[in-house]
């Protein structure tokens, strides 16, 4: 099983361990097109303040991001699943799962980063920020930056196991499962029960909780039929739509009574 998830907007400090290594990031071969969005962001971190926190999307409140970017070089890293926070990864709770649930996170669990295309809970990451929907002034849309070696990489990381996608919208345009992968792949929507509308923060919570629970179960679902029953023992209300024709991706909605 391979669980696509988004990142968080917001993350810890990077805090005082050794600096970043590129080279001894998962996925070697996003290795090039990591080293391109890079240098750009901090060389555009590193010179004009304004003009970066512009390309960034970043408030006024947040200039110190800027500031950060400009030193990811050097900065301390640590495992991503620690930098990561929000909603979704304190429902997760990597740091609490026992040993064989953390195990299965680092074999299964697969971040989506606008820097860094997509990383593994343990690749060792400084704090950063740059979401998938920055537009960098030389290199362009960073979704569109990403396709072309995601859709090299992508299909041999998900093996041929279900693809579980809790992936944002932003963050799904960087790859798309294709032909018999997609026919392999679930897409995950959280819905209010009563309402049946999305709400974002239980939305994440929930996707959060949905992951915990099939790490500690030891689920290994292999596709989306398994899954949906895996769900369901666990105690999840879930409705499924198979796609309506071949190189589509199922479709399941998780309904919550309760937003919490």
């Amino acid at each position: 099983m391979l669980v696509l998830l988004p990142p968080s907007e917001g993350k810890a400090s990077s805090g005082r361990g050794a600096p970043l290594k590129p080279e001894s990031l998962s996925l070697p071969g996003l290795t090039a097109a990591r080293e391109a969005v890079l240098t750009e962001l901090v060389e555009l971190c590193a010179g004009d303040e304004d003009k970066a926190r512009e390309v960034l999307g970043l408030s006024e409140g947040l200039r110190g991001e800027v500031a950060k970017n400009a030193e990811l070089r050097t900065a301390g890293a640590r495992p991503a699943g620690e930098i990561y926070t929000g909603v979704l990864y304190d429902a997760l709770g990597l740091a609490s799962l026992d040993a064989s649930a953390k195990r299965r996170a680092a074999r299964s669990l697969l971040v989506f980063s606008g820097l860094w295309g997509a990383v593994r809970v343990t690749d060792r990451i400084p704090s950063y920020r740059c979401s998938m929907g920055v537009k960098l002034p030389g290199l362009g849309a960073l979704g569109a930056h990403w396709r072309t070696p995601m859709a090299s990489v992508l299909p041999e990381v998900a093996g041929d196991g279900l693809v579980l996608d809790l992936r944002s919208a932003a963050y799904a345009a960087a790859w798309k499962p294709k032909g018999e992968v997609a026919g392999r792949t679930a897409s995950v929507r959280v819905l209010h029960a009563p309402t049946r509308k999305v709400v974002s923060h239980f939305n994440k919570a929930t996707k959060g909780r949905i992951v915990r629970s099939l790490l500690t179960a030891g689920a290994a679902p292999t596709g989306p039929t398994e899954l949906v029953q895996a769900l369901r023992d666990l105690g999840y209300v879930v409705e499924a739509e198979a796609p309506a024709k071949a190189g589509q991706a199922w479709s399941l909605d998780v309904l919550v009574a309760e937003v919490h």
